[in-house]
């Protein structure tokens, strides 16, 4: 079976795993990002947040923006899993493994692969605060979903 290179998962992510299926040969650097639960944001205490995909999709995105790394970056290799469920402070949410002969490239495409994510990844996540809640929406927060999730073509007011 082949290995899945871009995945949603409910379980925790296994930092090593996603690093051994970039491992090359030709690589002269590895990077990895991993983005984790923080406890403050913007001066609120966050208890825990809560991240929902439309799984499908999202793996379909994080693979598209695995094939625009390739085309910009072509003798990287690339692989993300983006956590969802309840996720508590230090908990990883989502990790990035690049490899690259050179490590310009593995710090390029790394970077581009987060922002990408939250550009155009179906993600999105309701934060816990000690006085509330609130689903704050698309990953760049600029749109928030009071619903739980983004209003589809066909849905009722």
């Amino acid at each position: 079976m082949k290995e899945k290179l871009f995945e949603i998962t409910s379980e925790p992510i296994k930092v090593d795993q996603l690093i051994k299926k970039v491992e090359s040969r030709n690589a002269g650097a590895m990077t990895t990002f991993i983005g984790t639960v923080r406890e403050w944001t913007k001066g609120k205490r966050t208890l825990y947040l809560e991240y929902q995909a439309y799984i499908p999709m999202a793996e379909k995105m994080l693979k598209t923006i695995g094939d625009e790394i390739q085309r910009k970056w072509p003798d990287t290799k690339i692989a993300i899993t983006h956590r969802i469920g309840r996720l508590d402070i230090s908990d990883i949410a989502v990790c990035i493994a690049v490899s690259s002969p050179h490590r310009k490239a593995a710090y390029e495409a790394n970077e581009y692969a987060i922002e990408r994510i939250k550009q155009i990844v179906p993600i999105w996540k309701k934060e816990h605060w000690e006085n509330g809640e609130t689903w704050i929406g698309d990953q760049l927060e600029n749109v928030a979903y009071p619903t739980g999730k983004p209003k589809m073509e066909g849905d009722n007011e």
